[in-house]
């Protein structure tokens, strides 16, 4: 597995475009400091900035879709070449070669999240918005190490879709509206999408102001909804993937 992992690593290396999507994750800390600038604020609560800079769409939208897109970029050359036909006489196990791109999104997914906390905390502290405080850092850090986890977990469903598909384009279709249908499910019901689950998660404990939830939370209830699917997107693959020979 490891030596899967390392092999899916050598073949991103010199994708420009995986480099440039990781600076999306300057996009809400940069609108988060000119929103603050605007309104001339100092002395904010570090969590209140948090909640613009991490919290917000970079966890419902903008993570969700970069996720998405590297779902399709891994698979798309060999389903484009059919290369999987050689992968299977090597021979590389099923299983193995779906995790193995897994392993790649949670990676690539901490990695994104840990530049966002990173960003988050240069734009509130060096302009004098929020005053550095190693216990809102740590809270930054924890959460956004917990919305790399879930979401990357919330998105095996995208990259089971993109193990069958050959377009490009309608890979990307598919993460937009996966990604949107999460947000817009969120009001209505959290416990039906995964992406509305991994925002359940997060504020558990009512610890980020604004971002409230319109129903009980119920953590199992969440944990349960984000297992059925990574399990239905697995079991999918396998079946799709045993059937390319």
């Amino acid at each position: 597995m490891l030596k899967l992992v390392r092999i899916e690593f050598t073949k991103l290396r010199r994708k420009k475009l995986l480099w440039l999507m990781l600076l999306s994750a300057f996009i809400m800390p940069f609108f988060a400091f000119l929103y603050f600038c605007y309104f001339g604020e100092t002395g904010i609560e570090p969590v209140a900035f948090y909640k613009w800079s991490a919290f917000g769409f970079t966890m419902f939208i903008i993570l969700p879709f970069v996720l998405g897109m590297l779902c399709t970029i891994l698979m798309y050359n060999e389903q484009r070449f059919d290369m999987l036909k050689q992968l299977w006489i090597v021979p590389v196990s099923r299983l193995g070669y779906f995790f193995s791109k897994f392993f790649v999104v949670l990676i690539y997914s901490v990695c994104f999240m840990l530049i966002t906390a990173i960003a988050s905390v240069l734009f509130s502290v060096l302009p004098g918005y929020v005053v550095f405080e190693w216990d809102s850092i740590f809270f930054l850090l924890k959460k956004c190490l917990e919305i790399a986890l879930f979401t990357a977990f919330a998105m095996l469903p995208v990259l089971a879709i993109a193990a069958v598909q050959k377009s490009y384009i309608m890979s990307v279709c598919v993460t937009l509206i996966y990604a949107f249908a999460g947000f817009f499910m969120t009001p209505i019901n959290m416990y039906i999408h995964p992406l509305s689950c991994v925002s359940v998660i997060i504020a558990r404990n009512g610890d980020i102001p604004g971002l409230t939830l319109p129903q009980t939370v119920h953590i199992p209830m969440a944990l349960l909804c984000i297992f059925l699917w990574s399990f239905a997107a697995t079991l999918f693959a396998m079946v799709i993937l045993s059937r390319r020979k």
